[in-house]
């Protein structure tokens, strides 16, 4: 990836926005690019940490999926910034742009190990702390991954992406957006 630009827009309506109508009238005023290109835009939008769109087929200049697609980040998130839910050394983005390169939570469909990635190990619910060794689904192989990207986790506690989720991420891109021209 290349950072071809940034750009920093006070608006007092928009620094909160998350109902579906004002980010819409955001996005459209403020979105960059192709559909290749990950617009991230920081807020103050607490207790939401961050929301990301996954990548989709119906993606077309003008349409509500090409304007939406982007990640939303809480500035209280970033580094350097006082989160009350620690989180504030910029992994909230990290784990919001696995979204836009198309993973899901660990934890998605529980212990049926849905997040459509063999190498993680099923996970009932997030994990929230950093407790080692944490189970939720005994039964099965693995335990929860605490240190994943896509659990639900302090920063502190965040530090991996797994083989089989960098290789869907690749997958992803290749099939929604590596060769758009949109």
């Amino acid at each position: 990836m290349t950072l071809s630009g940034t750009s920093r827009t006070v608006n007092a309506s928009w620094s909160t926005v998350t109902n579906p109508t004002d980010e819409l009238a955001m996005k459209s005023a403020l979105r960059k690019g192709t559909y290749q290109a990950l617009n991230i835009y920081v807020q103050a939008i607490h207790p939401t940490l961050g929301r990301c769109f996954y990548p989709e087929a119906d993606a077309f200049p003008g349409s509500e999926t090409f304007i939406l697609d982007g990640c939303q980040i809480d500035a209280n998130t970033v580094p350097g910034a006082d989160s009350p839910t620690g989180n504030d050394r910029g992994y909230m983005a990290v784990h919001e742009v696995g979204h836009w390169f198309g993973l899901p939570h660990t934890f998605q469909g529980g212990c049926t190990g849905t997040d459509y990635v063999d190498d993680t190990p099923a996970q009932a619910t997030p994990s929230w702390n950093c407790t080692v060794g944490q189970d939720t689904c005994p039964g099965l192989p693995g335990v929860d991954p605490l240190y994943n990207f896509m659990n639900y986790q302090a920063d502190n506690c965040w530090n991996e992406f797994t083989p089989g989720q960098v290789q869907r991420m690749r997958e992803q891109w290749a099939t929604f957006r590596a060769n758009s021209t949109v």
